[in-house]
């Protein structure tokens, strides 16, 4: 069993509370014991790490993870990559993100139906390094709907699979559950960039949002949905989705069904993709319609303010912002928990627990992985510097100095260690 001593570290433990000057010992893949006094931990053979000051915390948890999504500029383009080239470029991004600190990831849906399956289960078996993952289905939407990229008279693939009407929308989930996947994912609204299906628009219907969640339960799997319209909210809270994405336009009915439900869902609203889709696209030569920039202003305003409020209410709001298009590339997920700081009134601290503590409990492993406590997995992060009064810097990872996932480094710390930012007096 391997052994680990962090010392001269300042912990930033996931749980809220101030960093403290301390040292951990990671034994296996636990934290063996944590201590907030100077050479009180010991283990014959363990490996010392002197922190120099630098700060040891939970790895990252990025609630609306698309590793199998390809930095294109639009969705149809998803579907022109070859099965064989698109798996290298899945394993490469969930290397990437494990490069960025995310030691953990919920996908909010695959490119292709066994994308996720096979990198999820090739990373379980040590095949290739990535984080932990909960693997998504590609996103089930109805004609016309999200992700419908067909043309009458020319077929085209995206990142979706059609189904119309109960039955339909029922095999669709067993299939995926037969496949292996941990999550079902629906699109009951759509999006402003679908001009047949705009964010506003309920597109899914009782019956089959009812049919995937009826699946679910049997099969003992969640449902994740992407719900931007009020409508959708509560369709899906209805019938029993656990994981709503976005929800942006709740309404005040919306906002209440939300609060009533806080103690088994999970919200992540996605700032990342409206914010550059507002602000940057432009930079890559992707410009939105007047009119679907003046929606997506109008959704981010409401969508921050509704953000706000759920939050008084005690609802969980998980940074994850839908990162895997040209202006909002993989490799930048980090910037979300700076959103959450800019846009919606955390602080820094409160943005590093709703990436580790509360992620933790959105990849079901809530009461042993999120935070730097005995017992928990090790899964690790000693970073210059302070994220607890600067979060921005977790978005470079030369500022990593060691990741560890499930005791094991994914990256060492440097042979010649000097003194980094103190995070804690």
């Amino acid at each position: 069993m391997t052994q680990t001593i962090f010392r001269n570290v300042a912990v930033v433990d996931g749980s809220g509370a101030p960093p403290f000057r301390g040292e951990v010992l990671v034994q296996g893949n636990r934290i063996q014991a944590v201590s907030r006094t100077a050479g009180a931990l010991s283990a014959p053979g363990a490996e010392v790490v002197d922190g120099g000051g630098a700060t040891l915390m939970p790895g990252l948890v990025e609630a609306h993870a698309h590793p199998s999504f390809a930095n294109t500029p639009d969705i149809e383009s998803l579907g022109a990559i070859p099965p064989e080239e698109h798996t290298l470029l899945t394993m490469k991004h969930v290397r990437v993100l494990l490069d960025q600190g995310f030691t953990s990831i919920l996908s909010a849906a695959s490119a292709k139906p066994r994308l996720d399956i096979v990198i999820r289960n090739a990373i379980n078996a040590g095949e290739i390094p990535g984080p932990r993952m909960l693997a998504a289905s590609p996103e089930m939407t109805v004609t016309g709907g999200l992700g419908d990229v067909r043309l009458h008279h020319h077929h085209r693939d995206s990142f979706a699979v059609i189904a119309d009407g109960a039955d339909e929308f029922r095999r669709a989930a067993r299939h995926f559950v037969r496949e292996g996947v941990d999550t079902l994912k629906i699109n009951p609204s759509g999006d402003e960039f679908v001009p047949s299906a705009r964010a506003m628009h309920t597109v899914m219907n009782e019956a089959e949002v009812a049919a995937v969640c009826e699946v679910a339960r049997s099969r003992g799997r969640r449902v994740a949905a992407h719900a931007r319209s009020a409508e959708s909210v509560k369709m899906c809270l209805r019938n029993g989705v656990e994981i709503l994405y976005h929800a942006t336009l709740s309404d005040a009915e919306a906002l209440d069904m939300l609060e009533a439900a806080k103690d088994r869902i999970f919200v992540a609203p996605t700032l990342g993709i409206t914010y550059t889709s507002l602000h940057e696209a432009k930079d890559y030569g992707v410009t939105p319609p007047k009119d679907v920039a003046r929606a997506l202003e109008s959704e981010l305003s409401l969508g921050c303010e509704n953000m706000k409020a759920l939050r008084r209410r005690g609802v969980r709001i998980l940074p994850g912002g839908d990162y895997g298009f040209t202006w909002n590339p993989i490799g930048r997920n980090a910037r979300d928990l700076e959103h959450f700081v800019n846009l919606l009134g955390y602080t820094p601290m409160d943005a590093i627990v709703a990436a580790t503590r509360l992620g933790a409990q959105l990849m079901m492993l809530g009461d042993e992985l999120g935070q730097v406590r005995e017992g928990f997995l090790a899964d690790l992060l000693l970073v210059d510097g302070d994220p607890s009064k600067d979060v921005g810097i977790l978005q470079d990872k030369d500022r990593f100095l060691a990741i560890v996932k499930d005791g094991q480094f994914h990256k060492r710390p440097p042979a010649a260690r000097g003194a980094y930012a103190i995070a804690a007096e």
